[in-house]
């Protein structure tokens, strides 16, 4: 199993002083995940004033340049709101930096606000996506391209450059818990990646048979057929130290994000439920956690990646690199003798 980090490089800065110190913090982290040994370092996309990742693919092509071995990609993208072509040749390039280490994750974001900045319509939110990702994957797949949709002008044998290091670039479906996202995965032949924010983890079992199931019966290959999963996650010394350093700032987030959508706040009775046996969460020491991913991919049949989002929690840059040095040390190498064990 590859294990990784997400990262929505979130910051309280607010000079250019203070912003340039959290990118050059964000890229020592890669740095660190790669030295450690983890798989996949991702960023997502935002458009707020608390993250500094609304041009993913410029911090990753400048941590391509410090690192050697970790796969470098988006978390997500928000396809619905970009122009695949701009996407392509963004990630091409980053491939091309990177000896053949980008991917690229695409999706509808859980955050609105780009529609608006790019003048798109949110009650196209589905169509936008569908269509869009259509054009992705035939600007990936040929020099030359000739397609028209309804939300883009059309192409007509128009060649599309640089072409990437790999062939192909790898493409995953970043999806949350509509049915629909997994069959467009399944439809696309794409790998999938989970997105669980909340609740039992177990609970998308059904989601992803349909997924393993619909792949297949559309033809595709059996070696495409990926699951990952992403989670809010915190790994410390101990347990009580994981909870200590992470609760506060993670329900700061949250109530904020919550207040926004209506969400009832956070309290630690819900966390430790997240945090226990069956809950989304992978908080703890390095064996809890281990276990727990697990745990959690055997729910779901197999999980070929599990990525951890913690940098959304108010956690110190120490408190951060400590955490990648305990996943790269000890709960890489315990998951994969669990793993082992079971076979």
């Amino acid at each position: 199993m590859e294990i990784g980090i997400d990262s929505f490089a979130m910051s309280n800065a607010s000079s250019a002083n203070e912003k340039i110190t959290a990118l050059k913090k964000l890229i020592e982290r890669i740095i660190a995940a790669d030295h450690w040994g983890l798989h996949f370092f991702g960023l997502g996309e935002h458009h707020r004033s608390e993250f500094l990742d609304s041009a993913a693919h410029m911090i990753l092509a400048a941590a391509s340049q410090q690192t050697k071995q970790i796969r470098l990609g988006s978390a997500v993208v928000v396809l619905s709101a970009a122009d695949p072509v701009r996407v392509f040749q963004n990630y091409a390039t980053l491939d091309l930096l990177s000896h053949g280490r980008a991917e690229i994750v695409v999706g509808r974001g859980s955050f609105t606000e780009s529609f608006p900045l790019f003048g798109y319509d949110m009650k196209d939110y589905d169509a936008l996506f569908d269509e869009k990702l259509d054009l992705l994957l035939k600007i990936r797949d040929n020099e030359r391209v000739t397609w028209s949709g309804k939300f883009r002008v059309s192409l007509q044998d128009q060649p599309i450059y640089p072409r990437p290091f790999q062939n192909p670039l790898p493409i995953w479906v970043g999806v949350g818990g509509t049915p629909v996202s997994f069959q467009r995965a399944a439809r696309f032949g794409l790998p999938l990646m989970l997105a669980v924010i909340g609740g039992e983890t177990r609970r998308f079992r059904p989601l992803v048979d349909i997924y393993r199931r619909e792949f297949l019966a559309s033809g595709h290959s059996r070696q495409d057929l990926k699951v990952g999963v992403h989670s809010q996650g915190y790994v410390a010394e101990t347990k009580e130290d994981a909870i200590k350093e992470y609760y506060l700032g993670y329900k700061k987030m949250f109530d904020k994000i919550g207040g926004e959508r209506g969400w009832f706040p956070v309290t630690m009775d819900r966390f430790l439920f997240q945090i226990g046996p069956t809950g989304a969460y992978l908080v703890g020491d390095p064996e809890t956690v281990s276990e727990k991913i697990v745990r959690h991919s055997v729910a779901l049949g197999g999980v070929d990646r599990y990525t951890f989002m913690m940098d959304n929690a108010g956690l110190s840059h120490e408190q951060l690199l400590n955490s990648i040095k305990l996943i790269g040390k000890e709960v890489i190498p315990r998951v994969n003798d669990l793993l082992e064990d079971k076979k």
